[in-house]
């Protein structure tokens, strides 16, 4: 019995997700370990939704220290088809202001210590990733910014780095040179996994200050963040809300199929512990 239609991640500031009703709480085991925190379950807008706070309630996780493969692995457990994920982000245009959302339609890679596929261990895929998110979910969440008079800008490029500490002068600035649009810690191991899952993803990514390449970045103080953080929450369970109410109830993307060739190894070949391990994953490929 499909418990969630929807997941919903929850980044820096947003631990919560206000609106709920038929709460309850379910703490989830993996092949791949233990999620973040337990799932609250719910419905929002008449719809059944899972909502996962990314650090942990309380912030208690560094970007590095995500299992990212749990946390995708327990939302297939649940059923959820799609994937919608809220972050905080830094700006690297003038043009996206603090308070902006960017729906992101690309990412760039600059982790080093992360796991972010659930292959190996005898078995290989390779799943297209050209565009990493799904499109069909973008242009409702783009939608939803309008509904709920948020300023949302759809497409730009999501500059996912390693973390914790921020970037250099010298980096921020490679990167505006790319034109990418903001930088985060978090959500490109997501993308990856969710599409390896087979579950639509999208990231709502809310600006929360300038990068440090900004003139006047040094003069920000955290009493002025934390403010942003608090808008950029309540302005994110509106947005989710507006999103999760306009969601399609069936999928017309290709997100569902990603893993029917990507496939590579002999079906013979797979160990039967990896066959177990990854059977919610690809299961209805290997009969």
């Amino acid at each position: 019995m499909q418990q969630a239609e929807i997941g919903i991640i929850g980044g820096s500031g947003l631990y919560t997700m206000p609106g709920f009703s038929d709460v309850h709480e379910v703490t989830l085991q993996t092949p791949f370990g233990d999620p973040s925190d337990a799932y609250i379950l719910g419905k929002l807008a008449g719809r059944k939704v899972a909502f996962l706070a990314r650090h942990a309630r309380g912030h208690k996780l560094l970007p590095s220290e995500l299992n990212f493969r749990a946390n995708i692995h327990a939302f297939k457990q649940l059923g959820a088809e799609r994937i919608i994920s809220v972050s905080a982000v830094g700006s690297l245009k003038e043009e996206h202001k603090p308070l902006d959302f960017v729906i992101p339609d690309q990412f760039f890679d600059r982790t080093r210590h992360r796991i972010d596929t659930f292959f190996g261990d005898g078995i290989v895929a390779h799943v297209g990733f050209g565009d990493p998110v799904c499109g069909e979910m973008t242009k409702v969440v783009s939608a939803a910014c309008q509904a709920a008079s948020v300023t949302g800008k759809l497409g730009g490029t999501y500059v996912c780095m390693e973390g914790p500490q921020f970037s250099t002068k010298a980096e921020s600035n490679v990167y505006r040179s790319w034109g990418a649009a903001v930088i985060g810690m978090t959500n490109l191991q997501e993308a990856k996994l969710a599409r390896e899952a087979e579950i639509c993803y999208a990231t709502i990514a809310m600006v929360t200050d300038y990068d440090c390449w900004h003139p006047h970045h040094d003069s920000v103080t955290a009493e002025q963040i934390v403010a942003v953080l608090t808008k950029n929450a309540e302005n994110a369970a509106k947005v989710v809300k507006a999103t999760v109410e306009a969601m399609p109830k069936v999928r017309s993307c290709k997100c569902g199929s990603a893993l029917a060739h990507a496939i590579m190894t002999d079906r013979t070949k797979i160990p039967a512990a990896t066959k177990e391990k990854l059977a919610l994953i690809v299961g209805k490929y290997l009969k």
